[in-house]
């Protein structure tokens, strides 16, 4: 690193883009504190100034930025050759900044988020030419995921240089997320959050900002303003085109404006971030003005959108061009040492191209590889059979069976978190009281209230179990399913991540969500969102309806990596019939494995939630018929029991699913297609499937009651299939 001698910390200097006077929050002492770099805008150039860096240092630096801009124009070279890198978004002209980004962050320490433009910022953090053009290329040997992810996304797990998503600024909820947990295991490590000022228009970069300036977690967020969304300049994306002056009001955020082109103005300001971040003050935003000199992407035509004047006229800034000018002026290298630089520069760029072009390809059979991580307990354990109610034992509620479980987790292992809204205050801990006396127990600094913002609840809960494997997170992703449409986004990233990194990282959350209807509840306290879910590749999706099976699925979820959807219908908390007696320690149920709750010989009924307590209750009622249904509770639906539903229908031949969700595109159809499928010849009647209407839960209790599925519906589906 350079020795510095001074620091350009002045408050109140000229802004990079109107050089008006900056602002300070009123709160100055305690809140936002704001700095700026002087650039005078009317002069081609930054000022490039080196006081206080060495020469070793000045020449590193330029060599590492001509590497970059080599290897940037590498890509757009694969792209024409048809060899590869079939996505390419250009670094150039953001050259300063990412260079700084590289050079303060600690391979192996920190933890640094870039996005899809930051080769510059990947190769000065430490990432090898050859590394980046096996990225580039797709082979099975990039050490970001083997190929699986977009060219252009930079990663390598075992440094902490993270692999990013394609969703615009999605990162930054991670990046606040590892900066809490070094916050809460007291470490000297800190996060890097990079991306574009386009990416601060989405709501989860808010959510980012306020909690991590609430919580004031070490983390910089970078924000790279090429004044571009794409195509769309940034005067119509934010009324403040200096970006950094929206964010102006948050308290603890030290914010720092910097010229972007200039690596040494770039690192003074990432250094002055880094230093007020480790003190534990709070986070930072360092907004760095830069040129994008290139379209966006390849898939993108600059000239239809950018006069041709303004593309000139931001070619004459180019860091690189003005870099080298410096290294003349300055004497720190004549030209001919320079051309020697840039030739051996150039000499590497071939020798990796040589070695990474013949590098395998990702074998096609390998997609299957890497979905999810294997469960501390599997398909084939016998554990539960030990276990059988004892009604001379106290009940437990299934309530009473999730609280337990969760107590006896925190307990097994001082790694597990808990999180979501109204979960720790003293007199009310959960919505439903599930959580209760966890807070007292562990104390704040494990149970913990997030604001009412889904998406940062899942995002940080994915950023928190990056910073050791042993972590484990339990969420309530929302106070009811219904709330959890914003989290979708993360959502989908958690199911991604294990897949896309080839095994380098998984986060370990289990999300639990309070479901179903059958309360009153309504359009917004009744949905069902278990298929979409079940959808979902790489999630597990369990639906316990018994307070032991609540038990012991929520200890497999909680121990095992990966993550898992627990849904809890609301209705069953505190119903008499989901009771048990407190199964022993060693209970644990697999995932994917079904249970028969009655068995039977006429019809097989399929069932999980809500539904299998109508089921057996209508099961009941066809017993006096003399119809004796077998009643299967699958417990587990990502993934669910195809043996044991495959065994009761080869008995019985017939078959009805059934499931509170709606009928249309419901975990039935999927049931009920693979039945028919597989077991046709078995048959002596069409699956049939009976679910909720399809309309939304009305409010009445006689709209509920008519859209719901009821004990009718099943008891009808029954003889209709025994009748055929």
């Amino acid at each position: 690193m350079p020795v510095k001698t001074k620091s350009t910390t002045a408050k109140q200097k000229k802004q990079v883009h109107n050089k008006a006077t900056t602002k300070i929050n009123s709160q100055e002492l305690s809140s936002a504190l704001v700095e700026s770099v002087e650039v005078d805008t009317a002069q081609p150039f930054s000022k490039f100034d080196t006081t206080g860096f060495d020469e070793d240092t000045i020449i590193r630096w330029y060599t590492l930025m001509h590497l970059g801009r080599r290897l940037d124009e590498k890509a757009a070279l694969y792209l024409k050759m048809a060899k590869g890198w079939s996505y390419h978004a250009p670094c150039a002209g953001h050259d300063g900044i990412q260079l700084a980004i590289g050079q303060i962050f600690r391979s192996g320490k920190d933890f640094l988020f870039p996005y899809y433009r930051d080769l510059m910022t990947c190769l000065s953090a430490g990432l090898t030419v050859e590394e980046i053009i096996l990225n580039g290329l797709s082979k099975d040997a990039d050490v970001a995921g083997g190929g699986r992810h977009m060219s252009n996304h930079f990663a390598k797990p075992s440094v902490r240089i993270q692999n990013g998503s394609s969703c615009t600024g999605n990162h930054c909820q991670h990046a606040a997320g590892t900066a809490r947990a070094i916050k809460k295991y007291k470490g000297d490590e800190f996060a890097i959050y990079s991306g574009g000022e386009s990416a601060c228009s989405e709501g989860y970069f808010y959510e980012a900002i306020n909690g991590s300036s609430r919580e004031k977690l070490p983390v910089i967020f970078v924000i790279q303003n090429n004044k571009y969304g794409i195509s769309v300049p940034v005067e119509e994306q934010t009324a403040n085109v200096q970006v950094s002056d929206n964010f102006v009001g948050f308290k603890y955020l030290k914010i720092i404006n910097c010229d972007g082109r200039d690596p040494f103005d770039s690192y003074r300001a990432m250094e002055a971030a880094r230093d007020y971040v480790l003190s534990g003050a709070g986070p930072a935003m360092v907004h760095a003005d830069c040129d994008r000199l290139g379209s966006h992407s390849n898939s993108d035509n600059q000239e239809l959108y950018r006069p041709k004047e303004v593309i000139d006229e931001i070619k004459k800034r180019d860091p690189l061009v003005r870099f080298r000018e410096v290294l003349l002026k300055n004497k720190i290298l004549n030209e001919k040492q320079i051309q020697e630089l840039e030739a051996e520069n150039q000499k590497k760029i071939f020798a990796a191209a040589d070695i990474a072009e013949p590098s395998a390809d990702p074998s096609p059979e390998s997609y299957t590889q890497f979905l999810l991580p294997d469960p501390i307990v599997g398909y084939g354990d016998t554990s539960e059979m030990n276990y059988v109610n004892n009604p001379n034992e106290p009940q437990l509620t299934f309530r009473e069976g999730i609280n337990l479980a969760l107590k006896q987790e925190f307990k097994r292992n001082p790694n597990t978190f808990l999180w979501g809204q109204d979960v720790a205050s003293v007199n009310k801990q959960g919505i439903f009281n599930v959580p209760k006396g966890l807070l007292d127990e562990f104390g704040n600094d494990r149970v913990f209230n997030a604001p009412i913002a889904e998406d940062f609840i899942v995002g940080t809960a994915n950023g928190f179990s990056r910073y050791r494997d042993d972590i484990r997170v339990v969420i309530e992703g929302a106070e009811f399913a219904d709330y959890f449409w914003p989290a979708m986004e993360q959502f989908i990233e958690c199911s991604h991540d294990f897949w896309r990194t080839k095994g380098q990282f998984s986060p370990n959350i289990v999300i639990r969500l309070a479901s179903g209807g059958y309360i009153q509840g309504g359009l917004y306290h009744s949905q069902n969102l278990d298929a979409i879910f079940a959808h979902t590749p790489g999630i597990r999706v369990v639906c316990p309806a018994f307070a032991d099976d609540a038990i012991g699925l929520m200890r497999n979820a909680i121990r095992s990596r990966g993550v898992t959807m627990y849904l809890e219908p609301k209705f069953l908390y505190n119903y008499r019939p989901t009771s048990a007696s407190e199964p022993g320690e060693d209970f644990i149920i697999p995932f994917g494995k079904a249970k028969i709750r009655r068995p039977g010989t006429d019809i097989s009924i399929v069932s999980y939630g809500n539904a299998i307590h109508i089921s057996l209750r209508a099961a009941e009622e066809l017993a006096k018929e003399g119809i004796s249904c077998e009643v299967i509770d699958l417990r587990s639906l990502a993934p669910w029991d195809k043996k044991t539903v495959f065994e009761s229908v080869k008995k019985t031949s017939r078959a009805v699913v059934a499931h509170e969700h709606y009928l249309t595109g419901g975990l039935g159809g999927e049931i009920a297609a693979s039945i028919s499928n597989e077991l046709f010849r078995y048959l002596d009647a069409p699956v049939a499937r009976v679910a909720s209407k399809d309309t939304p839960v009305g409010f009445a209790k006689s709209l509920e009651s008519a859209i719901l599925l009821n004990q009718n519906d099943v008891v009808n589906a029954v003889r209709k299939t025994i009748e055929y």
